[in-house]
Parts: C-alpha cells; sequence; structure tokens
C-alpha cells in the first residue's frame, strides 16, 4: 500500500520542481541567450523623405546571429504590422555576425541585403518588425510607438 501512495507523491514532486525550473529564467532572457534575432531599426530614414534609393536604403533592420556557427536564412521573413514581408533568398549570416535588410535597392553583399522597395515599410509613428523563422514561427519581434530619433535598439 505505501508503495502505491510513494509513486504518486514522486511524480507530483519531480513535477512541482520541474515546473519551478522551467520559471527561473525570465521570458525575455530566455529568448534571446541564442539563436538569431532582431537587433537596431533604422525606422525613420534620415533627413526629407524623398522616396530616393539612398533615403529607402536609410531604413534599414539589423537581423543579428548570436549563435556559434553560421545560420542559413533561406525562407525566413521580416514582416511590418500592415504585412509588407521581406523573404530571404539564400544567405548565411555568419556566427557573431549581422546583416541589414535595406528597405530600397541594391546588390547583395557581405552584410547587407535590400528589399527592392520603392516606397518606405516602416511607420515612424509606430509599428512592428517581426522575424519569422521558415515553419512560421515567430522568432523575434521589436516595436515602437513614436518617432524619436528613428532609430530603435530592440536587444
Amino acid at each position: 500500500m505505501l508503495i502505491r501512495t510513494a509513486a504518486p507523491l514522486a511524480l507530483a514532486a519531480t513535477t512541482a520542481l520541474a515546473g519551478s525550473l522551467l520559471v527561473a529564467a525570465p521570458a525575455s532572457a530566455a529568448a534571446h541567450q541564442g539563436g538569431v534575432h532582431l537587433g537596431k531599426i533604422q525606422y525613420d530614414s534620415p533627413g526629407k523623405d524623398t522616396r530616393s534609393n539612398s533615403s529607402l536604403n536609410a531604413e534599414w533592420v539589423e537581423i543579428h546571429n548570436n549563435t556559434k556557427s553560421k545560420v542559413q536564412l533561406k525562407g525566413y521573413k521580416l514582416k511590418d504590422n500592415t504585412g509588407y514581408t521581406f523573404t530571404f533568398g539564400s544567405y548565411n549570416v555568419s556566427a557573431g555576425k549581422t546583416v541589414k535588410v535595406h528597405t530600397g535597392r541594391g546588390k547583395v553583399s557581405s552584410g547587407h541585403v535590400y528589399w527592392n522597395r520603392g516606397s518606405y515599410v516602416w511607420n515612424n509613428t509606430g509599428d512592428k518588425a517581426r522575424l519569422i523563422k521558415p515553419n512560421g514561427k515567430l522568432l523575434d519581434s521589436c516595436s515602437w510607438t513614436k518617432s524619436g530619433k528613428g532609430t530603435k535598439n530592440c536587444h
């Protein structure tokens, strides 16, 4: 009889211990301890918004690889609140490195990719950048509510 009651007690104690271990790390720390995440965002292109290619390319989002190995970003998506979506083609970001996704047109190079848009994506008065894995899972997000200096340091 003691064995029957000890097993449920042991299971309850193990479950309680596991539950307390799961809550030990804050959610924000757990989300950014490693992996790929949003870095700094230049959501308001400096100067007057002229829609010139150089002005469009001065609006960008950094994506940082915080892992110890390169990450293939093919199929990853960057989205704003209105649904504008940039989907990465084949692009490797090295360990500890950052890639800037520029709004305008340009030639892909080390650390720089281009959305190839003719108009701005990020709203100066408030928006939310979302980084989404190829499987559709939200990997990271970063939002702002008003125009300040035109930049947001997400992490």
